[in-house]
């Protein structure tokens, strides 16, 4: 009810106020642009990030998509699933990465309280996950990471993973760690709140969410702003955010032996990228690429190229 209602108000402040272009920042607010567009003309774009825009079922919706006159895609990944399954003009598909908060994250040394809350030594290995534990997206790939282990504990005996998030999976996943007997090297956090967030970025020594549905995942460029090595997956939206490789390792999120491999060479800093072992030279890439700045840029060419055209 409180989005039909939004939704009224959005519409109404349209016609009042008549703006020459309307964002809409997601897809479920664009049948309300929608109906801006029939009530008045004014155009719309949309920004499709990745879960909410796949397998859309309502003909509401995909009737706004449609009708949209640009669509603002987070990454390639969630641009060609979304014309792959809405049949759209490939002409109106344009990608916007994603930017972030640069100011809240930074590189920093292993925070003593933190090591202290989960009983970790300050020179032992950590590996971290941070995403929702949802039923409905365990596609993000902690599951993998949970069997990786045992491998990874052969090479790396005194390994420990950080699992930092909540949600209805939690008892699902303690179940795993209980198979797998992983009972001593896994901590599950449950919610950190965001003041909390980035040091538990500085706590680990890479990053690792192998995923294989994620529209984009702003939690590798804050990992990577704080200088940490990143794994993720080589089929979706993290292809875009680690560069096709250059910023990060992307594996294939359903094998486990690789996934364990590449770990194992991360620690035991074996991966040949070297930039990986260079917090600071990390953090200055994903500044370049992801940047509000650089968000600005794309943003303000597309709105340029648009009322030229108008």
């Amino acid at each position: 009810l409180r989005t039909t209602i939004f939704g009224v108000q959005l519409i109404t402040r349209g016609v009042w106020q008549r703006p020459n272009l309307v964002i809409t920042s997601h897809i479920n607010f664009s049948i309300a642009a929608y109906w801006l567009k029939i009530l008045t003309g004014i155009s719309y774009w949309t920004v499709a990030h990745g879960v909410e825009a796949w397998n859309i079922q309502s003909p509401l919706l995909k009737m706004a998509l449609k009708n949209a006159d640009r669509i603002l895609a987070v990454s390639h990944y969630t641009g060609d699933r979304l014309l792959k399954e809405q049949n759209l003009n490939p002409d109106k598909v344009v990608v916007l990465p994603n930017t972030f908060d640069q100011n809240r994250f930074s590189i920093e040394s292993k925070p003593a309280t933190l090591l202290q809350r989960y009983g970790i030594k300050p020179n032992q290995p950590i590996i971290l996950t941070v995403a929702r534990l949802s039923q409905l997206e365990q596609y993000k790939g902690y599951d993998q990471i949970l069997r990786a282990l045992p491998q990874i504990r052969q090479r790396i005996p005194n390994i420990h993973y950080i699992l930092v998030g909540k949600g209805d999976d939690r008892v699902r996943i303690e179940q795993l760690i209980s198979q797998l007997q992983l009972q001593d090297c896994v901590t599950l956090t449950g919610y950190v709140p965001d003041e909390e967030l980035a040091a538990h970025y500085h706590l680990c020594d890479v990053f690792a969410m192998p995923s294989k549905g994620e529209g984009f995942g702003i939690v590798y460029l804050e990992a990577l702003a704080c200088g940490k090595p990143v794994l993720g997956g080589n089929q979706d939206g993290a292809i875009d955010a680690l560069c096709h490789g250059e910023l990060g390792v992307l594996v294939n999120p359903d094998d486990v032996n690789e996934i364990a491999n590449k770990l194992i060479d991360i620690l035991q800093s074996n991966y040949p990228n070297k930039i990986f072992y260079k917090p600071q030279l990390i953090r200055q890439k994903v500044f370049e690429v992801f940047g509000f700045k650089s968000f600005q840029e794309t943003l303000g060419n597309y709105l340029e190229q648009h009322f030229n055209d108008c």
